[in-house]
């Protein structure tokens, strides 16, 4: 019978397996190749791509079915259940009724297939929302609507401004006259500030409609994972000679990114599953709770319990007769140690969890969105949070000037204001050069050099809507001041070009080769762009190099980081100190700096510089050496404090979950700086603690000695950049995460979506500890999916994130209150539920191997048919369900005491320990309720029925009152109810109790006695222990 049991569940365990296998391999990914797109002619494409669809669904209609039961019956508890039920369709094994087992596995099953079938069809509805978007396509006929489903590699797509593109796209043409456009990329990288992207020189000369009279094609690499990086060329056959253009990251339009400006037209190259932007994204999983997995495991003793107990009474019995299958009949008879209603429990346990985080009034607008896994919110070790929009509100503010000898804070800009304007007013009729500068002058040098070093360009909304033919709309423009938006690729500088209009030096208009400033006197002021050097994170700092129209004289100004600018400029004694005054108020600073150059100065450089721009071999090596040339004993002008403005709360939430033991790691992408600069002033790293910035490595022996260098440092916060992470992982992943987890803050930077997923997933295999990832954008889906507890915010980078979420929040100081209360709560009610169904279970099981030994080891039970399921349900189940009521401290206390939510990580409220107390509970009732009735009853075998299930009733109501921490009006109304159901059920169950015997004074004094022995030393014990071993949280409440 042992043989035959094994067999069973290790045929339907072969069978899980396989189906496990055989998903993967229908998941397995065909390889990528490049590919050559020819323009506007799909049908010329040599293989076949995917489809242009979002998916998010997790089954079909076919494998809806398969796939829920394989997820119910992955589980040890379900299983055995399934085996144990479908062994009652073996004439020899039935015990009881049918019901009682199929009824309780059935309503299991349909609760869990109806939330799924919801949720399913919730996320197709979604999916087929964004596969339905219309998109406007070049066709020989003209232009025609398609849904973007139906977008395929080589079509032409016209996107609207404001309008998300639909795939990987080659930009070729743009309504604007520069021949660029800005895009939007927050749901790509979470970077909300706009990217500027290039169309090709070729077809942006043509007119629209000619797109399809060219023979063109693009050559484009295989789909990769890098969204910062792309390698392609464009050729065009029918010219004389044949053009061909290099294509890079700038002349690329990913999909998911929305056109900020203009009208633009693109060829798509990669669709659906090929996209970056869903090559980034990783398939959402299945989550279990720890609670769960713990529970399984106790099953699984439970059971190996079981099968013990149920060989010792054959073996009591010597083996007699067929006894494998009165072994078999004992396991089945003893099935009610792991009950069935364990899961239906635990299952409508969660429910009420998450109905109850969605009530909460103190975190409005909070949305569950998986209610399967709400106690993790209480075993939480990591936090991964993103930076921009979820820390940070992402609105720029200029805070501070600083010229070296005097200071502007926000409320003495009037100042400034009067000084421009008094230094435009004289500049009409100067006087002779000054030998020293007075404070106007420098003030006017300064916000001149702040409104010209920069990569802002104003931009005026068209007054004519934009009615398919775009071009005809461009000249007519409105150029008023209340008209004007400015556009750059950080929010910083635009925060800066605002600050100078305020002051009365405004941007007016910009192209490739000039701009304009608009002076308070409203005297337009003509500059000549002759050079700029961008920002990047290797030269930390932008330059500009203009000539001024009205004099003719030539400036180079700059701007940047302290740390690359404090040498460039001349020697000052001011500039190291105020950086690191502003950098503690949390603000960004930058250092301004300007060089008057000659002609003659500038001419020299102007031939190195080409000259260094055609050189194959060290290119961007020799254009650096030249730059660097010029940038020598610079004029400070000033410094500047830009701030981040952080969300509500930031701060005293961040510390209420440092106090909870919580360790917050921040993974954003990010500059460095600015993240360093957002971890000090969220106070994500304390005020007197050391951050280390872990240099940039790139091989192996740079990352052993900057890992030793850090391995050096005790308790700093850490600061590293996603390529170094990549390089330490790559060598010593092992070091590296041992290293970091013993820092009290971690902040990596420029982090790709599948890096913040990697660093997810590494946490949780080096530590075992449960993490939790909060984001906003597109870019935190796979952190989020990837997390044991997803947190989604409702933010500006709109609802991807909090959609693919586990749990959705409107502002991250909810999160305190999501863990310390509902997290807490959700926990310590699983467990004490938990543990109570499956005691439950355990003393009807004791009762049973009692009864079983006294009549001669005989397979029969001792309760039937009704009384059975009785037992699990009516009588006994509002009382012990009315425990997710239960709660050991107040909210207020939970929230001012978050030390208390250390206990909870370490799993102290439902483990062997408690478990092992739960069994000698059980077995110590269990046995003083069987013996107690059988010494008491007098001639019939009934009566020893009637006195022991009434006394294992009251005793199960007695031990949910003793279970109780803090009492609801709910839990008094389910203890009288069932007592009520049962007094009034006895007049029914005739052919179990006689009728005349129970209104008898002996029934009831027998009962209250057995009951009385069996309920008292518990109740005493715990008095005891209240009294001399108080739980910390009791002592708080006292």
């Amino acid at each position: 019978m042992i043989a035959l049991w094994g067999g069973l569940c290790e045929t339907l365990l072969h069978g899980i397996l396989c189906c496990d296998c055989l998903l993967r391999t229908c998941r397995k990914r065909k390889e990528l190749k490049a590919r050559t797109v020819w323009l506007g002619c799909p049908e010329k494409s040599e293989e076949k791509h995917p489809r242009n669809i979002i998916k998010n669904q997790k089954y079909n209609v076919f494998t809806f079915v398969p796939g829920v039961l394989y997820q119910q019956f992955k589980f040890f508890l379900n299983l055995y259940f399934l085996v144990v039920a479908c062994s009652q369709f073996v004439p020899s094994l039935k015990i009881g009724f049918l019901y009682t087992y199929w009824a309780p596995l059935g309503f299991v099953l349909t609760v869990t297939m109806m939330r799924e079938a919801v949720d399913e069809v919730r996320r197709y509805k979604r999916d087929k929302e964004m596969n339905s978007q219309l998109y406007t396509k070049l066709t020989m006929r003209g232009k025609v609507q398609v849904k973007s489903s139906e977008i395929q590699v080589g079509d032409l797509i016209i996107v609207e401004k404001n309008q998300r593109i639909p795939a990987d796209m080659i930009f070729l043409r743009t309504t604007e006259k520069t021949g660029a456009c800005f895009i939007r990329t927050d749901q790509l990288d979470g970077e909300t500030d706009w990217k500027l992207k290039v169309a090709v020189a070729c077809t942006q000369r043509l007119p629209a409609i000619d797109l399809f009279s060219i023979s063109a094609y693009v050559h484009a690499q295989k789909p990769l994972l890098d969204i910062h990086s792309f390698e392609g060329n464009f050729t065009r056959e029918d010219s004389d000679p044949h053009v061909h253009e290099s294509l890079s990251i700038e002349n690329t339009l990913w999909a998911s990114t929305v056109v900020a400006s203009g009208t633009v037209i693109g060829v798509v190259i990669y669709t659906g599953k090929e996209t970056r932007s869903v090559l980034n994204t990783s398939n959402a999983k299945n989550k279990v709770g720890l609670l769960d997995l713990e529970l399984n495991r106790l099953t699984k003793a439970l059971f190996v319990a079981q099968v013990v107990l149920s060989v010792v009474m054959v073996a009591l019995q010597g083996f007699l007769g067929p006894w494998f299958r009165n072994l078999f009949r004992f396991v089945v008879l003893f099935s009610y140690i792991i009950p069935i209603s364990l899961r239906v429990n635990l299952d409508m346990g969660k429910s009420a969890y998450g109905w109850m985080i969605m009530k909460d009034e103190n975190i409005p607008g909070t949305v569950v969105r998986t209610s399967t896994i709400p106690e993790e919110l209480g075993r939480l070790v990591y936090l991964l949070t993103d930076k921009t929009g979820t820390l940070t509100q992402n609105e720029m503010v200029f805070r501070r000037l600083h010229l070296g000898t005097v200071s502007y804070g926000t409320d003495t800009m009037d100042e400034i204001q009067s000084h421009i304007a008094q230094a435009y007013a004289q500049s009409q009729h100067s006087a002779g050069p000054k030998v020293r500068k007075s404070v106007s002058s420098r003030i006017n040098e300064a916000v001149k050099a702040i409104a010209l070093c920069h990569n802002v360009t104003p931009v005026y909304e068209s007054r004519a809507g934009i009615n398919g033919e775009t071009d005809a709309a461009e000249a007519d423009q409105d150029f008023s001041d209340d008209n004007r938006t400015y556009q750059a690729s950080s929010p910083d500088e635009v925060a800066l070009v605002r600050w100078t209009e305020r002051m009365g030096l405004t941007l007016v208009s910009r192209d490739l080769t000039s701009l304009q400033l608009k002076t308070p006197s409203g005297q337009i002021l003509t500059y000549f762009i002759l050079q700029i050097f961008p920002f990047t994170s290797e030269s930390k700092r932008m330059g500009i190099i203009v000539r001024e129209e009205a004099t003719g004289s030539i400036t180079l100004y700059m701007k940047g980081a302290d740390v690359a600018m404090a040498s460039i400029v001349q020697y000052n004694d001011w500039l190291e100190e105020e950086c690191g005054n502003m950098a503690r108020e949390g603000l960004r600073t930058l250092v301004v700096a300007k060089k008057s150059l000659s002609e003659e100065q500038y001419q020299d450089f102007e031939s190195r510089y080409n000259q260094a721009k055609l050189s194959i071999h060290d290119r961007t090596l020799k254009v650096a050496a030249v730059v660097e040339s010029l940038e020598r004993e610079m004029e400070l002008l000033c410094l500047t404090g830009v701030e981040d403005k952080l969300q509500a709360d930031v701060r005293p939430t961040l510390e209420l979950l440092r106090n909870a033991g919580i360790k917050i790691w921040m993974l954003t992408g990010d500059k460095l700086e600015t993240a360093t600069c957002i971890a000090k002033s969220s106070h994500l790293v304390s005020r007197n603690q050391d951050i280390h910035v872990f240099k940039p490595v790139s091989s192996r022996g740079e990352a052993h000695l900057e890992l030793n260098a850090f391995r050096r440092k005790h308790e700093c916060a850490l600061v590293i950049s996603g390529d170094s992470l990549e390089v330490c992982l790559r060598y010593y992943e092992h070091e590296f995460v041992e290293l970091a987890c013993q820092c009290p803050a971690v902040v990596c930077c420029r982090c790709s979506p599948t890096q913040k997923a990697q660093i997810v997933r590494l946490l949780q295999q080096h530590t075992s500890n449960r993490t939790c990832a909060i984001g906003d954008g597109g870019n935190d889906v796979s952190m989020i999916q990837a997390a044991d507890c997803g947190i989604g915010i409702e933010g500006k980078e709109g609802k991807q994130a909090s959609l693919a979420a586990d749990f959705s929040i409107t502002q991250f100081k909810h999160i305190g209150r999501l863990l310390m209360v509902h997290g807490r709560n959700s926990y310590k009610r699983s467990a004490a539920l938990g543990q109570f169904v499956m005691h439950r279970g355990m003393i009807i099981s004791t009762m049973q191997a009692v009864f079983s030994s006294m009549f001669y080891f005989a397979s029969v039970p001792l309760y039937q048919g009704f009384l059975m399921v009785g037992y699990a349900t009516v009588y006994t189940m509002f009382p012990v369900f009315s425990l997710v009521l239960d709660q050991d401290v107040k909210p207020e206390m939970a929230l001012l005491y978050p030390e208390l939510y250390k206990d909870l990580t370490k799993g102290r409220s439902l483990s062997f320990k408690t478990f092992l107390i739960w069994v000698l509970i059980s077995v110590y009732q269990g046995g003083i309720l069987m013996y107690g009735a059988l010494l008491l009853f007098e001639s019939e075998f009934v009566h020893v029925v009637a006195i022991s299930f009434t006394a294992l009733i009251l005793t199960e109501l007695l031990m949910v009152a003793l279970t109780v921490r803090t009492w609801h009006w709910l839990m008094v109304v389910a203890e009288f109810f069932s007592l009520a159901c049962y007094l009034a059920s006895l007049a029914f169950l005739n052919e179990y109790f006689d009728l005349g015997f129970i209104t008898t004074k002996a029934f009831l004094w027998k009962v209250s006695a057995i009951t009385m022995v069996s309920c008292l030393p518990l109740y005493i014990i715990k008095y005891l222990k209240r009294k001399f071993s108080p739980p910390s949280y009791s002592k708080l409440s006292s």
